[in-house]
């Protein structure tokens, strides 16, 4: 396919592009504008600018046609995207809508997709957990996948260096399993979960520890979240709708403002991306072919470094549909393991309990946008159970009042006199899955889009070890919680079709081997220097930790190394 170029060469040359404007898009934006480097940032979905396309954001309850709630006309036109938690009537336009995008499923898979400026960095759960060594040297010890090319010394300064621009809350806990960071002042645990906590250091050894959550809030601003204009987070608990304070950590609040006061950024929204260009004679990739999302005009961009940050699934799909006569199946696909190894977390199980003491006590104080967390507790230094890997699980303690009702006085009295019921318990399962070569993407030979791209056809589904987790979850909970002395337990197995954790990961994956990899140490393509890797399409594994954080720390990482490399001629 010959260079469309209707702009000119010059005009749409540029240090280097990026391809995703999400949490890993952003980062690698603020890197390289910090640099000096001139950055395009093609973004798929429009324009969201911090604090002005919050429409929502300071909207009342009742100012809302359905109080929030979804429509069944809704539920019925989004079957995928309604099951999500915060797809409700607040935050609906952050959200693709099931028609506008449709894929192909082998098997049910909810992808759960923002296309906008900051992508789904405006709607993720906040919660940031570093990678331990156990989790690097997970594949090498155990056989299923391959070896990670880094390990947790390789990453750790990385997490430090994007931990204090971004804002991390949380204690200094002392867990192997569970690096401390850098930290700005915890949330509390509520007197339940603590109760809860102290029980189980007691009763396990300190095996299974329960502490609150590490979460991309600022609770103690410093100056470098001053300097981007953001404060302290106002326990609103409203963050999927967007934060005007910047309370959270989102691409519209921080990396993409402060990749732009550089003067270094171009951004482009309504830029869906088609492929990457390679040039069989330079024998590296030269460019980028976009078509415009409104106009389906196509342009041409040029550059000497390509970052793809299009998150997981798209990722493999432009990697997928960027074709050449060196590499007819793909970019970089020698090893043909493009798009194979897809993973996610495994997040069927729950388990709700209720407890009948600290009745002198309420959790109607605030609105704390974070929940108690237990990290992995199962096979983690030695192999102990019929299944490999392991969980982690969230764990919350809430208390409500049971009498509100009636209209005007009559329900200002039982607000203002509540009558509270027992508190209730509850702890959720995030399961590691081990990547399969049958977990794959593909695209679909005969569907395409309305921009002449291909359908992603998804091939993903649980599996035996799966099944033995959620088993081990649900007894293991259990034993916990009757421990605790928790009454009228409850277990679910929601029979989730994968994805809806939105966590999915790899089909480009890390590794030492070109013959079993696609990138290696340094997030590059092994057989296109010039292009890297760094969202969730590079994970070699999964862990059980919410992934975001590592996304930052790689990209940063690759980032720095791509910059040096550019100044020494090595790309």
């Amino acid at each position: 396919m010959g260079y469309l170029n209707t702009k000119g060469v010059d005009q749409n040359t540029f240090d280097v592009i990026v391809i995703g404007s999400g949490i890993s898009g952003g980062w690698a934006a603020k890197e390289f504008t910090e640099k000096g480097l001139n950055t395009l940032v093609l973004e798929r979905g429009r324009d969201v600018k911090h604090q002005k396309d919050y429409p929502t954001t300071n909207k009342m309850p009742w100012e809302f046609e359905h109080r929030g709630q979804l429509t069944r006309q809704l539920i019925e036109e989004n079957p995928v995207v309604s099951k999500c938690y915060a797809f409700r009537e607040d935050a609906l336009h952050f959200f693709v809508k099931d028609k506008e995008h449709p894929y192909v499923q082998d098997k049910p898979f909810d992808w759960i997709r923002g296309y906008q400026v900051g992508g789904k960095s405006l709607l993720w759960a906040r919660q940031t957990q570093r990678w331990s060594e156990y989790d690097f040297e997970g594949p090498a010890r155990d056989g299923f996948a391959v070896d990670w090319p880094i390990r947790y010394k390789d990453i750790a300064p990385w997490y430090s260096y994007v931990e204090k621009f971004a804002g991390i809350s949380g204690n200094k806990d002392g867990l192997d399993i569970l690096p401390d960071g850098e930290f700005l002042p915890a949330m509390e645990m509520n007197c339940v979960e603590d109760y809860f906590s102290k029980k189980m250091a007691a009763s396990y050894n300190g095996n299974r520890p329960v502490i609150i959550g590490r979460a991309a809030h600022i609770t103690s601003p410093q100056q470098i979240h001053l300097d981007q204009g953001r404060a302290q987070c106002q326990n609103r608990n409203l963050c999927q709708r967007g934060c005007p304070f910047g309370g959270y950590f989102s691409s519209n609040s921080s990396t993409i403002p402060w990749a732009m006061k550089t003067g270094k950024l171009t951004l482009k929204p309504n830029s869906v991306v088609h492929s990457v260009i390679y040039d069989d004679a330079k024998q590296k990739a030269t460019g980028v072919r976009v078509i415009d999302a409104v106009s389906k005009q196509a342009t041409e961009y040029f550059a000497k470094v390509i970052f793809v940050n299009a998150a997981a699934l798209n990722t493999n799909l432009i990697l997928l549909n960027s074709t050449s006569n060196r590499f007819p199946n793909g970019l970089g696909n020698d090893s043909g393991l493009l798009g194979k190894y897809v993973a996610f977390h495994n997040y069927r199980a729950r388990i709700s309990a209720v407890h009948e003491g600290h009745l002198d006590k309420n959790s109607s104080g605030g609105r704390r946008p974070n929940s108690g967390y237990i990290p992995r507790f199962r096979n983690v230094k030695k192999q102990e159970t019929n299944f490999l890997r392991g969980y982690a699980a969230g764990f919350g303690a809430s208390r409500y009042n049971q009498g509100a009702e009636g209209w005007g006085e009559d329900l200002k009295k039982s607000l203002l006199n509540p009558t509270l019921g027992p508190w209730y318990v509850g702890s959720h399962m995030m399961g590691e899955t081990i990547p399969k070569e049958s977990g794959q993407v593909s695209l679909d030979a005969s569907k395409k889009d309305e921009w002449g791209i291909p359908l992603l056809h998804v091939k993903v589904d649980y599996d035996d070890n799966d099944e033995k987790m959620v088993k081990d979850y649900l007894e293991q909970l259990t034993e916990m919680f009757t421990v605790a002395g928790f009454k009228n337990i409850e277990t679910v197995d929601s029979k989730q079709a994968p994805g809806l954790d939105i966590h999915e990961m790899g089909g480009v994956r890390m590794g030492h081997d070109p013959k079993t990899s696609l990138l290696n140490k340094w997030n590059q393509l092994h057989h296109c220097k010039n292009v890297f890797v760094t969202d969730g399409a590079c994970m070699t594994s999964t862990a059980t930790q919410n992934p975001s954080l590592t996304y930052m720390a790689l990209t940063a990482r690759a980032a720095d190394y791509a910059f040096n490399a550019l100044k020494t001629g090595d790309l």
